[in-house]
């Protein structure tokens, strides 16, 4: 799987090693707790997942973590699932995310960007101000700790208030994006009975106004829970009747009351794709988030107040919370509202010069699609300050390691990471310390027991298997919603390993520490016994400049068969010949196996995606099997469900 010797993509030099943050933190952390103060990054993340408990009070320490209320020890239980952290401890997590103003009050908290691209600051204290203010409406509305808030918003400064005020009180945020339709929005709150709603009433997006007052009405109209709903006019419309306005309940000048919550306290409500049946209603808690975003963030990404953080991503997405949980490490956060290609493929690259971002995050699909498009980011764009550019959303294949290394700079770190809505965090990816190798995702993440288990549950090392965690992480779900006797839970990770977290991605975990992601293991391509993961298929077909999107299939047929079809959206002006045809089966044959050279090559109008942007395999699959179009998936949670349609004719005809 992995060459003896490749040579690195990117190293850190010395300097940068000494200056890192996690570099520092094993050096305290050697004196303090008995961490190895010699072996680098492999020694530390040996120790923290062998000595788990003290490697996470490190953590607390290290980041000054306020406890209100003091903790018992730091792991009550450590059974998976039910893990129990920092029993008795109480603390607020909105606390920690304003307390830069102590020390950094006129400096910006957030930069706001629209596809204007002009960058518009909220400084700490005004910041602090708002989620004062309406804290303290939301007190006044019966809001009470354990209440539901959603927010129903785009990637704005208000949505950031909203959250952060909602923590401050001990409710439990939740969101969805505006471009999220009625029945998605609905399927995800009606599940947790929401008692307010912050609304806008449209979004701009490609040049172009959205207008969701209609859409805004139906959720009122739907969720008879709301006790309030709050109107942001960020199309200048005026409120709707019995609609509050957001400047009313943000113009107090007030301190906040931080309610101090258990750890385990629920934080917010993130959601599965949920493309079939209704999306997971997963709960994290504030300590549990509060503690894992500080390490990921502070270590991993080696963010601090000189800082300034930019991912691509919207409020429907678990990167928009992560994304927020910048400012835990002091960091200025760059919150971008607008198309990542508009006006062109490189808006985004220019968000990060007018920003000043030092690390840039973005999705593996926006580094494929700038390469096919012949953006050149150095060449266009001054982007001295970015010393880090991330990709998630999928593996970020080969190619894309190569083009951010010729296109950006050659000494630029690129981090690769991967983890899950599940956990609102990283398994493996960002490390400032160790080297980048192409195609690889650095290493796992401190206290992250990452194992490629294989199917009798024996770690491999050099070989494909299923990602397993073997120790719990903090923000590892407390539970479902609507999850009484906590079967679902159960059965989404502990099902096949009991007591083990396995997370449904085939991965390698190479000799020398690092991972490389083959895809969903639920979706596995298993030809003659030979297991192979989609992404690795993705990532060769989509080289050829043809190939716009692909999406392959493996179904066993009743005479015991295989049928593995490759569906390919083509490039405008490109025709699917006997050339391509070929051309495709050669790249598959010589680039991976001859085992995995598709039955057939179909072309397809689109490829399916989940509302965050995930290829829709297993519904496919399941459509093509025979299974009808509302058992094999949920139609709210499919980005263009007429796609669907195709996939379900030649379903019919092939039967």
């Amino acid at each position: 799987m992995t060459s003896a010797n490749p040579t690195p993509l990117w190293q850190p030099d010395a300097e940068r090693i000494a200056r890192a943050q996690i570099t520092r933190f094993q050096a305290w952390a050697a004196e303090r707790h008995g961490a190895p103060a010699e072996g680098g990054y492999a020694a530390l993340h040996r120790w923290s997942v062998d000595e788990l408990e003290t490697f996470w009070k490190a953590v607390t320490e290290w980041f000054d973590v306020r406890f209100s209320t003091p903790y018992a020890r730091v792991l009550g239980s450590r059974s998976m699932p039910g893990a129990e952290w920092f029993p008795g401890a109480t603390l607020n997590y909105a606390e920690h995310a304003l307390r830069a103003v102590t020390t950094r009050a006129d400096e910006p908290a957030l930069l706001a960007v629209d596809e204007t691209h002009q960058p518009r600051p909220v400084t700490w204290a005004e910041l602090r101000r708002q989620v004062g203010s309406l804290a303290a409406e939301l007190r006044a509305l019966g809001v009470r700790p354990g209440d539901r808030v959603s927010g129903y918003l785009p990637n704005v400064p208000q949505a950031v208030v909203a959250l952060l005020a909602t923590a401050a009180v001990g409710g439990v945020w939740t969101s969805c994006a505006p471009d999220f339709g009625a029945r998605s929005v609905l399927d995800r709150f009606q599940q947790v009975e929401p008692v307010v709603l912050f609304a806008v009433d449209g979004y701009r997006y490609g040049g172009k106004e959205h207008d969701r007052r209609d859409i805004v009405a139906e959720l009122r109209r739907e969720l008879p829970t709301l006790r309030a709903v709050v109107h942001i006019p960020l199309l200048g419309t005026d409120a709707p009747e019995g609609a509050l306005e957001w400047s009313a309940l943000t113009s107090a000048d007030v301190e906040p009351l931080f309610e101090q919550v258990p750890f385990d306290h629920p934080l917010w409500v993130l959601y599965s794709s949920g493309t079939t049946g209704l999306p997971k209603a997963i709960v994290q808690s504030q300590g549990g988030i509060l503690i894992e975003h500080l390490k990921q963030l502070g270590l991993h990404c080696d963010l601090g107040p000189q800082d300034r953080l930019f991912w691509y991503t919207s409020t429907g997405w678990m990167m928009w919370n992560f994304l927020v949980s910048g400012l835990l490490t002091g960091t200025t956060v760059v919150l971008y509202d607008g198309s990542p290609g508009y006006p062109d493929m490189g808006a985004q690259w220019r968000v990060a010069e007018r920003t000043g971002a030092t690390v840039y995050g973005t999705s593996a699909a926006y580094v494929m699609a700038c390469r096919k498009a012949g953006v050149h980011p150095a060449r266009d764009y001054d982007l001295a300050r970015v010393q880090c550019v991330a990709t998630t959303g999928s593996p970020l294949p080969p190619d894309g390691f190569s083009w951010l290394h010729d296109e950006v700079r050659d000494d630029l770190w690129i981090a690769s990471v991967s983890g899950g809505t599940d956990v609102c965090s990283c398994f493996a990816g960002a490390v400032p310390t160790v080297p980048v190798y192409i195609g690889e995702l650095q290493a796992p993440g401190l206290g992250t027991d990452l194992q490629s288990w294989d199917s009798s549950g024996e770690p491999v090392i050099d070989e494909v298997g299923e990602l397993v965690v073997t120790n719990p992480m903090p923000s590892m779900p407390i539970h479902f919603w609507n999850d009484p006797d906590g079967s679902r839970y159960h059965d989404s990770y502990f099902d096949m390993y009991p007591g083990a977290w396995r997370h449904g991605d085939w991965i390698t975990v190479t000799s020398r520490g690092s991972v490389i992601i083959h895809g969903r293991s639920d979706s596995t391509l298993n030809r003659q016994g030979v297991r192979m993961g989609s992404a690795d298929i993705y990532e060769a077909v989509e080289r050829l400049p043809e190939i716009k999107e692909s999406l392959v299939i493996g179904i066993e047929q009743p005479d015991g068969g295989y049928w593995m079809p490759l569906f390919v959206h083509l490039a405008p002006g490109a025709v699917l010949d006997d050339t391509l045809l070929n051309h495709i089966k050669q790249t598959i044959r010589e680039q991976l196996s001859p085992r995995h050279v598709p039955d057939e090559i179909i072309e397809v109008p689109g490829i399916p995606h989940t509302l965050t942007g995930k290829r829709i395999e297993v519904p496919v699959k399941r459509l093509l099997q025979g299974t009808p179009l509302e058992k094999a998936v949920n139609p709210s949670s499919i980005d263009d469900l007429d796609l669907l349609h195709f996939y379900e004719d030649l379903a019919r005809k092939r039967a």
